[in-house]
């Protein structure tokens, strides 16, 4: 009678699904290849012309590989979802590696976002190349130097917003944010802040700036396009591309300090 008792008191575990097959795994890795090739593009547009887009394709079929061994369906979201994550992850990690950003260029960038910063505090509006120049006390071609120089330092990972900040092995929070409907009421209010937030600091943005972020990320042209569309060249719309960022990242820091 106690066995029987303490039998039907064990929790059920469910068992973990199974690896793919061999088989199974290389029709995964094909019909995922271009998207592994669409993401190392677009990565590789913010990125210095030296680093090599075979590179990034490389690094991206790892991260598939990878997502496919550690995907587990229990946890409602979408394999798609979850392998662009890890691809994303695995091209950022391997850019980490290749130690391509020094700390002296990251210092550059830090110190042109703290320009923008107290220069829009004040003059009250969106400082222009002009304003930064006489700031910083250098030519406008030094300028336009400087913002080629830290392209792609904005680049970040979701591999790194693990669960525990001191987990460096931590799986990314992502992984347990489920899909709709499914998502909780306060996921979804918190990812509604978020973008008002952003849409905020969108809007303050100088007119070709906030439609180079437009065109980028929401009609998901290439830069070559959008140049296209702006009658400029590939370079300069990185360079706008670049700036944006910087803008962005000083106004949404200030949001969150106040």
């Amino acid at each position: 009678m106690m066995q029987d008792l303490a039998r039907q008191q064990k929790t059920y575990i469910p068992a973990p699904p199974p690896l793919p097959t061999d088989t199974a795994r290389d029709e995964l890795i094909l019909e995922h290849l271009p998207q592994i090739k669409y993401i190392a593009q677009r990565i590789s547009t913010k990125l210095p012309s030296h680093v090599e887009l075979n590179d990034l394709v490389s690094a991206g079929v790892l991260g598939l590989l990878d997502a496919i061994e550690k995907f587990d369906p229990n946890r409602g979201v979408k394999f798609k979802t979850y392998a662009e994550l890890r691809i994303k992850g695995a091209i950022l990690d391997s850019l980490r590696n290749l130690d391509w950003a020094p700390r002296s260029l990251r210092k550059k960038s830090k110190d042109l976002e703290r320009v923008y910063r107290d220069l829009e505090q004040r003059l009250g509006r969106p400082a222009t190349d002009e304003d930064v120049c006489k700031e910083m006390e250098i030519s406008l071609d030094e300028f336009h130097e400087l913002v080629d120089q830290i392209k792609g330092l904005n680049l970040g990972s979701f591999q790194e917003l693990t669960g525990q900040d001191d987990d460096k092995n931590g799986e990314p929070l992502v992984k347990y944010v489920p899909d709709a409907p499914q998502a909780d009421p306060f996921f979804i209010f918190h990812k509604s802040e978020v973008k008002g937030i952003l849409a905020e600091a969108i809007e303050t943005l100088p007119k070709k700036e906030r439609l180079v972020i437009s065109l980028y990320y929401f009609d998901e042209l290439t830069m070559k396009e959008i140049g296209k569309v702006l009658g400029v060249n590939e370079s300069r719309v990185s360079q706008l591309h670049t700036k944006a960022m910087l803008r962005l990242r000083t106004k949404l820091r200030k949001m969150n300090n106040d």
